[in-house]
């Protein structure tokens, strides 16, 4: 038996007994490191602004009161960015730091991005927070802490 063949036999089906697409069946094998590389594409954007934000700490805060958001918030901004991203990235408590960025990314299109000089960011920001969605619906993955531990968070 060819190892194409068994990868399909071996493959989960989807919900209902049935695959989608019996040529994407390789991609169950691979679930564990391309979730990783999932994570780590999503948390490194938030990972790299949230360590951005503490070395130029005054000049964020400004640009968020110039926008009506208190920049009080900043370091609960900082704490949503680098700690969801960290967790993403690791597999810890996946699902509940993809809810947080999912809504923070969605908070982010909203108050910052509505104008029309800023729709590319705005559509970002909306296609990461399905993203994160997605992950919280998902979750973190075989190759997470989160599984390691025996846990779905």
């Amino acid at each position: 038996m060819s190892q194409a063949r068994s990868t399909r036999e071996d493959a989960a089906p989807a919900a209902g007994g049935r695959t989608f697409d019996a040529g994407l069946n390789f991609l169950v094998r691979w679930a564990g490191p391309l979730g990783l590389i999932a994570r780590a594409m999503l948390a490194y954007i938030f990972i790299l602004e949230g360590a951005e934000k503490i070395g130029g700490y005054a000049g964020v805060a400004g640009y968020m009161q110039a926008h009506g958001v208190d920049g009080r918030l900043l370091p609960l901004v900082i704490l949503t960015e680098l700690g969801g991203g960290l967790l993403v990235l690791f597999g810890v408590k996946t699902r509940w730091a993809a809810i947080a960025l999912s809504g923070y990314c969605w908070l982010t299109a909203l108050f910052f991005h509505l104008g029309a000089d800023q729709s590319i960011q705005f559509n970002k920001n909306i296609a990461m927070a399905g993203g994160f969605l997605a992950l919280a619906i998902l979750g973190s993955g075989p190759w997470s802490l989160d599984a390691w531990r025996g846990r779905s968070y």
